[in-house]
């Protein structure tokens, strides 16, 4: 898969899953704009990768700070072909009836209205051009209820109907939106899922754990035709046929 002249907005981009993918879409030949609230780490990765990649500074909570990071990309690179909608947060994690209402919200806030500011800065740009792809890093929980995660949940539910809405409006437009379901992987979340000691997902073993290039490598797969089969759907990495598609097994 070459994504030479291809350039991509990875937000999360300081460490786990979107550091990988900075990393492998680089090595694909893409522009990588790595968007991350950790400019030190974000920086260093940029420094890592070279002159194809360049470190935003960024919060996605708010939208005009993602949609300075998406004319930036613009600026660079001459355009933007792929945005991944990857930055997403956990903590606290807490049982609804002792949840923090202010930190509730702000998991939301990153983690729903980051993704729908990802999506509202970037289609436009994409449209304009004739298109683009938006991957959107979802969950199991999107699906069902899991216990002291109510905020998770609840953020990934409505981040899957937001890929959903993006198929149903543009797809006609030429934007290709597609969720990613990776299972648990080997990120600094898991770690915190671990300390709260909460549900049977704390309980997991390390080795349990997929590595964060899996996921990253899937999303770079989604880009080329094999995603076409599922616009406007989610992919689950637990799905061994994924997994063959993708060369990981």
């Amino acid at each position: 898969m070459t994504m030479q002249g291809k350039t991509v907005l990875i937000t999360g981009a300081s460490r786990g899953i979107g550091e990988s993918a900075a990393h492998i879409f680089a090595e694909a030949g893409a522009n990588v704009v790595l968007v991350a609230r950790g400019a030190a780490d974000i920086e260093r990765i940029a420094g890592e990768i070279g002159d194809k990649a360049i470190a935003v500074p960024c919060d996605v909570a708010d939208y005009a700070s993602v949609a300075a990071a998406v004319e930036k990309a613009v600026q660079t690179f001459g355009g933007l072909d792929v945005l991944i909608n990857n930055a997403g947060v956990i903590e606290p994690i807490s049982h609804l009836d002792a949840s923090d209402p202010e930190g509730w919200g702000k998991v939301i806030d990153i983690n729903l209205k980051g993704v729908y500011h990802g999506m509202r800065a970037a289609m436009p740009v994409m449209e304009a051009a004739g298109g683009g792809t938006i991957l959107t890093i979802s969950s199991g929980a999107a699906h069902g209820p899991v216990e002291a995660w109510s905020h998770y949940c609840a953020s990934k539910a409505a981040v899957n109907m937001l890929t959903q809405c993006v198929d149903k409006e543009a797809r006609d437009k030429g934007i290709r939106a597609i969720g990613l379901s990776p299972g648990t992987v080997a990120t600094e979340m898991q770690r915190e899922i671990k300390a709260s000691g909460v549900n049977p997902i704390s309980k997991l073993e390390w080795s349990d754990h997929i590595p964060p290039e899996w996921p990253a490598k899937c999303l770079l797969w989604m880009c080329g035709p094999g995603g076409d089969d599922w616009l406007g759907d989610e992919i689950s990495l637990r799905d061994e046929s994924i997994r063959k598609a993708v060369g990981l097994i």
